[in-house]
């Protein structure tokens, strides 16, 4: 997929575009809907996809009391859109120079950069200084500048709007799997393996701990079934996938950890050293909450437990 993070790098002449706009935070199964609207658009015109979206939360400029965690680093999001057959994406930078272009400047300054023939948008588009540019402003503005504006309806599922949002709100009460069934696979978090205070090691289940910087939304605290895959130290080697209980949370029996912290147990592989690489934790099914326990042996017999239901759990 190409990469822009400014139209000045768009070359003379791109295009023919179908193009989709939107934050696309965890490109979950409506996003994905839209583009692969997108993509048959596309491939009925001989165009390429492209989706334009931001470095960064359009909330966190404009109401930064509102704006809620992302789901997904820019990087991710990335790999996603990719995944989902998307050909080039242009990445904004939200600053107040694009946050005050007026609705004709950005379609001007954006989308005909891109030779857009198809925009394609959700009902509650916004776009332009104040938002007060909207699908019906943009379909008139497309008239005048030669593309079509395809407003895309949401995607429902239980009666309710698929939304970033309603991800989140799952994610946060430890609901990966109702996650899942909204973003079309595991929710995943990524970041490097960093040495830990090895106590895992010392009670038989050593894991992999991730860096505090680790990208994606992290789940609430608890025991989880899953997946680590390993990228290798540089994050681009052939993958491999181990099966993984995966611990969240602060360690309350031991209370010496001063933040939230991932680390993963890769199942029946001894020797297995990660440190330093990269690895994706994929998350599946919640085990159980984290709880505090009298002494080592009351956690060592639960972890037992927990072993046996996460091996249950990835069968």
């Amino acid at each position: 997929m190409i990469i822009f993070h400014d139209p000045a790098e768009i070359p003379a002449g791109f295009g023919p575009s179908v193009v989709a706009i939107g934050k696309f935070d965890g490109v979950h199964s409506g996003h994905r809907a839209v583009i692969d609207r997108a993509r048959v658009t596309a491939a009925d015109a001989g165009a390429r996809v492209v989706a334009v979206t931001f470095d960064r939360n359009p909330l966190s400029l404009l109401r930064p009391d509102l704006c809620p965690q992302a789901l997904c680093s820019v990087d991710q999001k990335l790999d996603l859109l990719a995944s989902a057959g998307v050909d080039a994406t242009l990445v904004l930078r939200f600053d107040e120079a694009l946050a005050a272009r007026e609705p004709r400047a950005f379609v001007e300054h954006v989308l005909l950069s891109l030779g857009v023939i198809t925009v394609m948008v959700g009902d509650d588009f916004r776009f332009g200084r104040g938002g007060v540019g909207d699908p019906e402003l943009l379909t008139e503005l497309g008239r005048e500048y030669g593309f079509v504006v395809d407003v895309v309806g949401d995607v429902q599922g239980g009666g309710r709007r698929v939304s970033s949002t309603w991800v989140r709100d799952l994610l946060a009460v430890g609901d990966v799997a109702g996650a899942a069934r909204l973003l079309g696979r595991p929710h995943a978090v990524e970041g490097e393996v960093v040495h830990g205070l090895k106590r895992g090691r010392e009670l038989g289940y050593p894991t992999a701990n991730l860096s505090a910087d680790a990208e994606g939304f992290i789940p609430a605290d608890g025991v989880y079934a899953g997946w680590l895959v390993d990228l290798g130290v540089d994050g681009t080697a052939v993958t491999t996938r181990y099966p993984a209980a995966i611990s969240v949370g602060t360690n309350p029996t031991f209370d010496d950890v001063p933040t939230r912290q991932v680390e993963a147990y890769v199942l029946d592989e001894t020797g297995l050293d990660l440190y330093g690489h990269r690895v994706q934790i994929h998350f599946t099914q919640r085990v159980r909450g984290m709880v505090a326990f009298e002494g080592i042996d009351a956690l060592i017999a639960q972890m037992d437990d927990d072993i046996m239901r996460v091996r249950a759990a990835l069968a």
